[in-house]
């Protein structure tokens, strides 16, 4: 089976684009982690799957697999490279798109010099909506800034938040020296987190300027993470470090993570550019 797709990055957070409107698209978990191996594939830290929606009012559904071919629920660049993906495929002209996920509705907004402005949604702090088990407590009403995790006899302070995914934020001293993949992988399979999760280390530079790297749940450290920047500008404001607009600097780019933190459903805004790398076609079923 050749499938035809796309390959763009946000940032440096790599995603293989597939039109399953204009093809019939049936992937197995075998067949997404060879699209996504560097050697063997196309390559990519995601795949990203665009199909119709059965909703009033909503444009499009996409899919969101890891490269390790597990399904997740949400994907901020991956959003932002949707967005441009399917005005390139002629799917739409609407400049505001609403775009079915697994975990609600998100609102990609395509600006005149190309980059473009995501809804986000409000973020999750309940760990039953993370999921996260917060020892003392069902999870029913708690809502703790803070949590102490033990990693491997380690004590870290994290911030939980669900961008509708899972997010484990924890505040270093130097981004660039952090413990990201020896700590991550722990983090994201602590059985606090019954569902995983995304490990985020982020460096405060300023009120308005943070670097983060983010060791994603399935996909390990990638070069840019969109709900992990969400997830971590959430986390500096609750802790009282951070402003309510802030630069985001990761190691593949610059993202802008806006939240209005005055009420309880105020949604998260992520600005940043999508980049097409290039066009090709794949035989899934080669060995």
């Amino acid at each position: 089976m050749k499938l035809r797709f796309t390959k763009m990055h946000g940032q440096g957070n790599d995603f293989v684009m597939l039109n399953g409107i204009a093809q019939n698209i049936s992937l197995t978990p075998a067949q997404i982690r060879r699209i996504a191996n560097r050697n063997f594939g196309v390559g990519c830290d995601q795949l990203l799957l665009v199909e119709k929606t059965a909703l009033p009012d909503v444009d499009f559904r996409y899919r969101i697999f890891n490269s390790d071919g597990g399904e997740v629920e949400q994907c901020g660049n991956g959003t932002h490279c949707f967005a441009q993906f399917v005005r390139d495929e002629a799917l739409t002209d609407k400049n505001v798109i609403r775009v079915e996920t697994m975990k609600g509705i998100v609102s990609p907004s395509m600006g005149a010099d190309g980059v473009v402005t995501t809804d986000m949604g409000a973020p999750r702090f309940l760990p039953r909506e993370i999921p996260f088990v917060a020892e003392g407590d069902s999870g029913d009403s708690v809502d703790s800034i803070k949590y102490q995790l033990n990693v491997s006899g380690q004590i870290v302070t994290i911030g939980v938040v669900s961008m509708g995914n899972p997010h484990a934020v924890q505040i270093v001293d130097d981004v660039d020296r952090a413990p990201v993949r020896e700590m991550g992988p722990l983090i994201e399979q602590h059985p606090r987190f019954p569902q995983r999760v995304n490990a985020g280390f982020m460096q405060v530079l300023s009120r308005d300027h943070v670097k983060l790297r983010v060791w994603e749940r399935g996909a390990g450290e990638t070069l840019a993470c969109g709900t992990g920047a969400c997830a971590a500008v959430v986390t500096g404001i609750r802790f009282g470090l951070l402003n309510n607009k802030v630069s985001v600097t990761v190691r593949g780019g610059e993202l802008t993570v806006t939240w209005e933190a005055v009420h309880a459903n105020a949604p998260v805004l992520m600005a940043g550019k999508p980049t097409l790398v290039f066009r090709g076609e794949i035989d899934v079923n080669h060995d």
